[in-house]
């Protein structure tokens, strides 16, 4: 059971500069994915929510939740780093999908910000949080 508390809090990127260049990484990341996309959850143009792409054909309340979810908690749970590998996976999912599924027929330019969404959620799953993080706060108290 510890080896699998270790897999999801422990990262420490080694020097403290690595530590905090990738605590305002994340900070930054998070921010700009409510900012873009978690704040079209919220608004309505023309009396509409966003449409949210359902190409799993999925129930559509629960696509919604995990396309609503993706965008407006996680971006949270990555900038205070609570249980961030476990929090990126379905925003992982959603963008991947945007990449790999609904933008696949589109031009370079609109497939690469699922694109760049995909590979910075991955760093963080990879890496975590880094040790200045609620994980690596949990990491310290448990193990130390």
């Amino acid at each position: 059971m510890d080896h699998v508390i270790q897999l999801v809090f422990y990262s420490d990127l080694g020097s403290d500069f690595n530590n905090v260049a990738f605590l305002v990484f994340r900070i930054l990341f998070a921010i700009e994915l409510f900012r873009v996309h978690g704040l079209k959850k919220f608004r309505l143009e023309n009396g509409q929510r966003e449409h949210v792409p359902n190409p799993l054909h999925l129930p559509e309340k629960l696509n919604g939740l995990v396309a609503g979810l993706s965008d407006t908690v996680v971006p949270f749970l990555i900038i205070l780093g609570v249980a961030t590998r476990l929090a990126v996976i379905p925003t992982i999912g959603v963008t991947s999908i945007g990449y790999f599924i609904v933008h696949r027929k589109d031009n370079l330019e609109v497939r690469d910000v699922p694109y760049i969404y995909t590979i910075c959620l991955l760093l963080l799953l990879f890496l975590g949080a880094g040790r200045f993080s609620i994980d690596g706060i949990i990491f310290y108290k448990l193990f130390n």
